[in-house]
């Protein structure tokens, strides 16, 4: 359906990552669906890394397009084509990535000042705060998106705003987080799930981002009000902005080619994927994927094939990076023989959302990304739950105490950044047996895990068709920035 102001144009400002951009691209085609123009820019990398499905899109009339800016890696320090967090030699040069996308602001605004129709929004990635600058000189509204959803923002805004951690003793001193609506027990690594916690900021990027956010006009959200209704309305509360919940956006993806190339051009032969689970009972087949940024150590990924192994339950198992390690492994080991009947093991990318609406599958065995676990949602699958890094833990928190769709494997520390390749298994093939044991069986606890899994997804689908919370927000966004427009043009 047609916005009420269709001539409005957005420029997306994706953080360089996959986890950032897929869904970014999502909301990019929604917006245009709604009769907005829209830019999407970023880097060489990362524009060729989604111009087929961008192409789609222009193909139905939508109008979409890609600006493509180059990063000034020498000027910082890093080599040719580190174009995206997942293509760094190491996390630890995260830093140096970042100070390349702030020499983006210049060129960024000498293109946007070219633009034709006249830009009418910026929604930018938080990480991105110099946008702020260019909105502001601009004048023209800008609109925040963070990867997460709302209750990771709200636990967030409590841990920076009072001094809830002064009084934790110990990083690993369990708490429970005061002002949410459940009860919430962290312990302060869990919060920021990294095992070096930072009290204060040392390089003053996030009173950066903290700053740029109080001249934003609101925020865009990745899920749907039904999801966490109490948390939507504590984001805003606490913002004193805003706040649009437009998702779950992976659900804009309605044909398989669309589906299978979500991110990434699929690594296995979407079709070839199918035709293995067709061959499944329905709701008999786990699925595997620890995300694009996790780097699970050999030895860690032994111990999960071996969990798989005496699980005995069908498995469709993705390994993002096939190291020399475990190439050597599955070669003198018989793995891959032992689980050939059962097992299907993708090395790179598997087209997800395909497998995970596949009606063989009957759980998810997830790092607990966002876009993976609002994937989950959207098909009805319950999760066992793999924390690694960053936000997993509080996304963990938020699957079980709060949507209760899911099981936890166990892991309480996250893996240390930079050198997971360095340290043993976290979670043993016993933990991980038990975890999917307890999520596929069908005794009472696993049943009402998938009771409620299956709720949650009608609602999903529902909040994204025509007259839906989330399409309702889409169209409330839009109206608002048309609006916000009018009078400062007056």
């Amino acid at each position: 359906m047609a916005s009420i102001t269709p001539s409005l144009h957005f420029v997306l400002f994706p953080l360089l990552a996959p986890g950032h951009m897929v869904p970014m691209i999502d909301i990019a085609r929604i917006l245009a669906n709604h009769g907005s123009t829209v830019t999407v820019i970023t880097t060489p990398l990362n524009a060729n890394r989604y111009k087929s499905v961008i192409a789609r899109a222009v193909a139905t009339n939508h109008k979409i397009q890609i600006i493509e800016l180059e990063l000034q890696l020498a000027k910082v320090g890093l080599p040719e084509g580190c174009e995206s967090f997942d293509t760094l030699p190491s996390p630890a040069l995260a830093y140096k990535l970042i100070a390349a996308m702030d020499l983006l602001q210049e060129p960024s605004e000498t293109a946007i000042r070219k633009l034709a129709p006249a830009v009418s929004c910026i929604i930018s990635d938080s990480y991105m705060p110099w946008t702020a600058d260019v909105a502001l000189r601009l004048n023209i509204p800008r609109l925040v998106f963070h990867g997460p959803g709302c209750f990771w923002m709200v636990c967030m805004h409590i841990v920076f705003t009072t001094n809830v951690l002064t009084e934790i003793k110990t990083d690993s001193q369990k708490f429970v987080l005061p002002g949410l609506p459940d009860r919430i027990e962290v312990t302060k690594l869990q919060l920021m799930g990294t095992t070096r916690v930072e009290t204060t900021d040392r390089t003053g990027f996030r009173s950066r981002v903290e700053e740029a956010e109080k001249h934003t006009y609101g925020f865009v959200v990745n899920t749907f009000h039904e999801l966490e209704p109490e948390y939507v309305h504590e984001l805003a509360k606490a913002k004193g902005k805003k706040v649009y919940c437009i998702g779950p956006v992976s659900l804009c993806n309605k044909d398989n080619l669309d589906k299978a190339e979500r991110g990434n051009k699929a690594a296995i032969n979407e079709h070839d994927c199918l035709k293995w689970l067709d061959a499944n009972e329905p709701g008999s087949v786990v699925y595997i994927s620890l995300g694009t940024l996790t780097r699970v150590p050999t030895d860690q990924l032994i111990e999960l094939g071996l969990g798989l192994e005496s699980s005995n339950v069908p498995f469709i198992w993705c390994i993002r990076t096939k190291t020399e390690e475990l190439e050597r492994w599955f070669s003198e080991s018989g793995f891959e023989e032992r689980v050939r009947d059962r097992g299907l093991i993708i090395h790179g990318w598997a087209p997800q959302l395909l497998i995970l609406s596949h009606r063989a599958v009957g759980g998810f065995l997830t790092h607990c990304g966002w876009n993976s676990i609002l994937e989950a949602v959207c098909a009805g699958q319950p999760m066992v739950t793999w924390p690694h890094l960053f936000d997993q833990f509080l996304n963990e928190k938020f699957v079980i105490d709060v949507l209760k769709i899911g099981v936890s494997i166990g892991v309480e520390i996250p893996a240390p950044l930079g050198e997971q390749d360095k340290v043993g298994p976290f979670v043993k093939k016993e933990d991980i047996k038990s975890a999917i044991d307890r999520l596929m069986n069908k005794n009472e606890e696993g049943e009402l895990i998938r009771k409620r899994a299956q709720e949650l997804a009608k609602m999903a689908n529902i909040a994204t068709e025509d007259g839906g919370s989330s399409h309702l927000d889409t169209k409330l966004l839009i109206r608002d920035i048309g609006e916000q427009l009018a009078k400062t043009a007056n």
